[in-house]
């Protein structure tokens, strides 16, 4: 289990992980994911280790898990399954239970840039969890930035005589890419580090301002709170995560005109399919055709 863990670099991976594999555990042998109980379902016949992860997923789909979700934790089980091939633990493999089938980017919606300059106006300027949430807002908004992406800035990752940021892309391993800040976006981040104070190159970018971890890096856990928190003060209905804005900031860069290719670079997607689908949500290519032909008949 620590092997397998420790080859995953995003730590809410790695969490989630482990999340499962006690699930699975849990709900089909009541026991715990000790050492002792991994090497025995390791070491179960390939037939019997099937069955018990089709029982499993049947439960989770009894229980109205999403896709999303049940396809997780299946992989989960493959890769814990694959690790104790590779050490020679068991015999058998995972591959052939499929999961689900997910449609990606279903809703691509999110908040107006309106309703998005609400949300900033509710960050004070005069103190200083004010300035490190306008400061992280703008990344959200400005550069469509991961909650992860931020959450793993160093010090030494801005450079603010030249207006970028190195960041470690979803996907990149520990290939870091060079982005172009606005002169908003690191002014923000300028005004938010003579908030900070003196610290190494290594530290963190953003970090927590609470009474219970003041000074430790900001999570991606820390980061969505805080979205949630500045919606709810700006009256924003809608259920905002940090994922959202990056929609919202795709979309009405597609919106105020800019290419899907120029945006392409904004949203580092690998495959220009995936722009496409922004770019179809937001002009209802559907609901154009259903109202030509009911106005057919």
């Amino acid at each position: 289990m620590a092997m397998l863990l420790s080859e995953k670099r995003s730590e809410s991976t790695r969490r989630a992980y482990d999340r499962d594999i006690k699930d699975f555990f849990a709900k089909m042998f009541g026991v715990e994911s000790t050492a002792e109980w991994v090497v025995r379902f390791l070491a179960l016949p390939g037939a019997q280790a099937l069955l018990w992860v089709v029982k499993y997923k049947a439960k989770m789909i009894e229980q109205g898990l999403s896709e999303a979700t049940l396809n997780r934790r299946l992989s989960a089980l493959r890769a814990l399954v694959h690790k104790g091939r590779v050490l020679g633990v068991c015999g058998y493999t995972l591959e052939d239970i499929k999961g689900e089938t997910v449609i990606k980017y279903r809703d691509t919606s999110g908040v107006t840039p309106q309703e998005f300059k609400q949300i900033l106006l509710t960050c004070d300027p005069t103190t200083a969890k004010g300035v490190r949430d306008y400061a992280l807002l703008r990344l959200l908004w400005d550069n469509a930035l991961r909650r992860g992406e931020i959450a793993k800035l160093k010090m030494g990752d801005f450079d603010r005589q030249n207006s970028k940021l190195l960041i470690l892309g979803k996907g990149r391993g520990s290939q870091r890419e060079t982005i172009d800040l606005t002169p908003k976006t690191r002014d923000a981040i300028c005004y938010w580090l003579a908030f900070r104070g003196l610290a190494s190159t290594v530290d963190a970018l953003f970090v927590a301002l609470d009474l219970n971890t003041p000074g430790h890096p900001l999570t991606d856990t820390g980061i969505a709170k805080m979205v949630r928190t500045r919606a709810k003060k700006a009256n924003i209905s809608k259920p905002l995560s940090p994922h959202r804005i990056r929609h919202s900031s795709i979309t009405a860069a597609l919106d105020a005109g800019q290419s899907v290719r120029e945006v392409q670079k904004l949203s580092r997607h690998s495959k220009l399919e995936t722009l496409m689908i922004y770019d179809d949500n937001r002009q209802q290519h559907q609901l154009k055709v259903s109202s030509v032909l009911a106005d057919l008949v």
